[in-house]
């Protein structure tokens, strides 16, 4: 039997990068963390560490609900199945993202449409949407790749004049903000990833936020009492096929003990990421990621930029590894983020018409691939990025960058 080359998660998969840059492992820990890990222990499991952490979440965010999950793909996953929606309906998603986006809603049977990002951006805006939006549409999943945060105002006013669910994932933009509001509330309801790479990195975890009442008793219903109810004479009775994805007692003991030093390390890592895109900028070729005028804080989770392909005698991987070999440690393209292109088995259920993609309930053909996102594609085609952006740089770090990439530059000049 042929071994697979697994990805890797966690600490497990930055083990291998070379570098002198600041990396997220050890992850800083909250001073409260085992003090919360014992209290679950000695209660002999009984005290509602997931409960108590859910009511701080949802307060640090405004919001009137928080359901905790064991990680952000699990949080979207019971998101989407409480929707109102049948297999075959369509939610419109960022190309540019993680399998763990539009994982949940596969397993529902929806069908994702993917819209282009806005030229040299890995966002999707309103404009980009709208072409998109069929009778078959029932949500948008909005997605602050990188930690930057879509313009969401457009897009939630887009959202409720065609009657859609607007979702956000926050999983790499955690406490960044969009004109005075967090990433997460801009939107009907918001998934989080707290796994341990992430800014906010507990050892595992997620959850999903709304202000709607009806939307969170099913997403709590369907996602973590299996659609069970109890039945007066009978018992439990699962009146929908429903998961158990819950969130456990020492993640949420971790997880709250990690809430209550987010924010001033999310406002280190926003001065960090403004003065390296800064000097990066000054760097003939080399263009960094904007930062949008309405993002007052950039909750950076990763970071990189583009290299113009006309300044350069080398492409992006060339340089990407000569980035790599000077210091910049973990440097790499990011392709496998475009999502047209990534998924293999989708793009064969869509050429062979498999169920969903049948008619019915497909109400037409799809097809997926990098030329259907051409924005997105050629962005990634020039973008450079490294490991986990994180607290622990410093003005020298960022210097460091800078001289490395500039270096590089130089000697690739055409």
């Amino acid at each position: 039997m042929s071994i697979r080359n697994r990805a890797k998660y966690g600490a497990e998969a930055f083990g291998e990068f070379a570098g002198n840059l600041p990396q997220p492992f050890p992850r800083t820990m909250g001073a409260n963390c085992l003090t919360y890990l014992k209290e679950v222990v000695a209660s002999g499991l009984q005290c509602d560490m997931v409960g108590r952490f859910e009511a701080a979440f949802a307060k640090e965010m405004g919001v009137k609900h928080c359901i905790g999950t064991p990680g952000c793909t699990a949080a979207l996953n019971i998101l989407t199945a409480a929707l109102d929606m049948q297999p075959g309906d369509e939610i419109i998603v960022s190309p540019i993202t993680d399998y763990g986006t539009v994982m949940g809603l596969l397993k529902e049977n929806f069908i994702p449409v993917f819209p282009d990002t806005e030229p040299g951006t890995p966002l999707i805006s309103a404009r980009t949407i709208a072409p998109h939006i069929s009778t078959r549409t029932r949500a948008i999943l909005a997605v602050h790749i990188t930690g930057s945060i879509c313009d969401m105002d457009p897009i939630r006013a887009l959202g409720k004049k065609r009657g859609l669910t607007v979702i956000e994932d926050v999983c790499q933009a955690a406490f960044g903000t969009y004109k005075g509001r967090l990433a997460g509330t801009l939107g009907d309801v918001a998934a989080f990833s707290f796994d341990s790479e992430k800014t906010l990195g507990s050892d595992v975890g997620g959850c999903a936020i709304t202000n709607d009442d009806a939307l969170a008793e099913q997403i709590r219903f369907i996602g973590q009492s299996r659609g069970g109810q109890m039945v007066k004479g009978l018992g439990r009775v699962h009146a929908a096929n429903g998961y158990a994805l819950r969130m456990t007692q020492s993640t949420a003991a971790i997880t709250l003990a990690q809430l209550e030093i987010i924010r001033p390390a999310v406002a280190h890592i926003d001065r960090m990421i403004r003065l390296i895109t800064d000097k990066l900028a000054d760097i003939p070729g080399i263009i960094p990621l904007s930062i949008p005028d309405y993002m007052e804080v950039y909750s950076c989770w990763m970071a990189g930029f583009r290299i113009d392909p006309h300044a350069f005698q080398c492409d992006a991987e060339s340089f990407a590894r000569q980035v790599a070999d000077a210091g910049l440690t973990g440097a790499g393209l990011g392709k496998y983020y475009l999502m047209p292109a990534a998924l293999p088995f989708l793009t064969d259920k869509a050429e062979k018409r498999i169920f969903p993609f049948s008619k019915p309930p497909a109400s037409y053909t799809y097809h997926y691939g990098a030329d259907t996102c051409p924005n997105a594609h050629n962005f990634l085609t020039h973008f450079i990025r490294w490991t986990t952006f994180c607290e622990k740089y410093q003005p020298e770090h960022c210097d460091r960058v800078a001289q490395i990439v500039a270096a590089v530059a130089d000697q690739n000049r055409v």
